[in-house]
């Protein structure tokens, strides 16, 4: 991970472009929440893609897995670099929310951490296992993990529950509201004009952004909430007032 110190040094506290961003939201008191959503930017895409070729596989979604033994170097090395760009991934989101508190001002009462895409060594059924979350974050009882809506949408603060439907997920839940169009489509069936429509009639302050995050490429958290209502409970809703993403024509040279 040597080789990576330098990138990695100059990504800290980087959101990056796609669907990555920084939301200023109040809750139902009215408290002031700055919600991140990044994650290892170049020092976890680059370590991982390292690995990925060290054991013979191939990049892409529709390709074969590459199976390492977690006992091997190989194995052993890819999980310490995974594990430190975890650890990696909280010290940009901690850096860019202490950045923020310092514009906004008022002091940090609470903070809420999640990954997603992310493999962790949990013990379910008596087994012990590697639960691979792609897409999807972890809810065990009594853990808080924050979702995202769109950058016109409420985005929630949710607490895990003991139950079957959470037992039979191994305990996890969606870290966002998820597509209707893919970012293509989205540009094709919408218009500047409405996305700033629908983030004016919600009082949502954009800057930057393009049409393929529009709020209407998205599904409605409440609608997706509905459906694992046996799994997490909603603690707080948290409506935003701002929201920073990357620009069209902002170029991000580092992938996430």
């Amino acid at each position: 991970m040597g080789a990576y110190r330098q990138k990695a040094v100059s990504q800290l506290g980087t959101v990056g472009s796609g669907n990555h961003y920084v939301d200023l939201m109040r809750d139902e008191q009215g408290f002031v929440w700055i919600g991140v959503h990044f994650g290892s930017r170049g020092l976890g895409h680059t370590s991982a893609t390292r690995y990925l070729k060290a054991a013979g596989g191939k990049d892409g979604m529709n390709v074969p897995p590459a199976v390492i033994d977690e006992d091997s170097e190989i194995g052993r090395r890819y999980i310490a670099a995974m594990q430190l760009a975890g650890r990696y991934s909280y010290a940009g989101r901690e850096w860019v929310i202490e950045r923020v508190r310092k514009i906004i001002g008022g002091e940090v009462t609470d903070m809420v951490h999640n990954h997603h895409n992310y493999a962790w060594r949990e013990n379910h059924g008596g087994r012990d296992l590697w639960v691979v979350r792609k897409g999807a974050t972890p809810a065990f009882p009594g853990q808080r993990g924050f979702i995202g809506g769109s950058m016109g949408d409420d985005a929630v603060i949710v607490e895990g529950v003991d139950s079957e439907e959470a037992k039979t997920s191994l305990y996890s839940t969606v870290h966002g509201a998820g597509r209707l169009f893919g970012r293509k489509e989205a540009k094709r069936r919408f218009t500047r004009t409405e996305m700033d429509a629908w983030l004016k009639s919600r009082g949502v302050t954009l800057i930057g952004a393009d049409l393929d995050e529009s709020p209407m490429a998205y599904r409605r958290l409440p609608e997706v909430l509905a459906e694992h209502a046996g799994s997490v409970k909603v603690r707080h809703t948290l409506r935003p007032f701002a929201v920073a993403m990357a620009g069209e024509n902002e170029f991000d040279p580092f992938k996430d």
